[in-house]
């Protein structure tokens, strides 16, 4: 039987999962190809929901996200997108829109078994590219791993000149008055 790529791309060569080749995506950061040829970004489902909430509240109870409820998960369904790796989910991401020109990463979770596979730059890249189709002209994150968006695109920016709107979820955070979140922001080419 013939993989999808054989059929299509009858010269293309697919290496053995043990060889290490990357490729370039298009948020600029390095991907192993079969780990890419096996990843399925797509939509949450609601069969999904009980994942994404684990994912979630295990990086809440170590503190470094904020918890979120079934119900609230439930309501905001369509804002997610999942990571499929060998048959099950592994990772979650929300996009949040602002305002006319601003939106937000959020609730980003990998599995720890799916860390350094590029399944949070999949997610991420995949936000991004939800924005632009939706004509937002930046996307930011609150985040404890600003390095990790920076490989992505992403600039470093003083928290102040982000819109009030965007602290809402703080007043529900325990380190509201000592955050040691950053704030990073990447401006997105949009199609008006």
């Amino acid at each position: 039987m013939q993989s999808f790529f054989q059929t299509f791309f009858p010269s293309f060569f697919v290496p053995p999962a043990d060889e290490l080749i990357s490729i370039k995506i298009n948020v600029g950061k390095l991907i192993r190809l079969d780990i890419l040829l096996s990843m399925n970004v797509r939509s949450a489902k609601i069969t999904d929901v009980k994942t994404i909430h684990a994912l979630i509240n295990s990086y809440a109870e170590e503190d470094k996200m904020l918890f979120r409820s079934m119900a609230d998960i439930y309501e905001n369904l369509q804002s997610f997108v999942v990571v499929e790796l060998n048959g099950g989910v592994v990772g979650c991401c929300a996009l949040q829109v602002i305002w006319s020109d601003l939106a937000e990463v959020k609730s980003l979770a990998v599995d720890g078994e799916s860390m350094k596979k590029g399944v949070g730059t999949a997610l991420v890249a995949a936000a991004v590219e939800k924005s632009a189709e939706l004509g937002v002209a930046k996307v930011f994150a609150l985040t404890l791993y600003p390095e990790f968006f920076k490989k992505l695109g992403f600039e470093t920016v003083e928290r102040d000149k982000l819109p009030m709107k965007v602290w809402s979820d703080c007043a529900r955070c325990s380190k509201q008055r000592k955050c040691d979140e950053t704030a990073v922001i990447k401006k997105l080419k949009t199609e008006s």
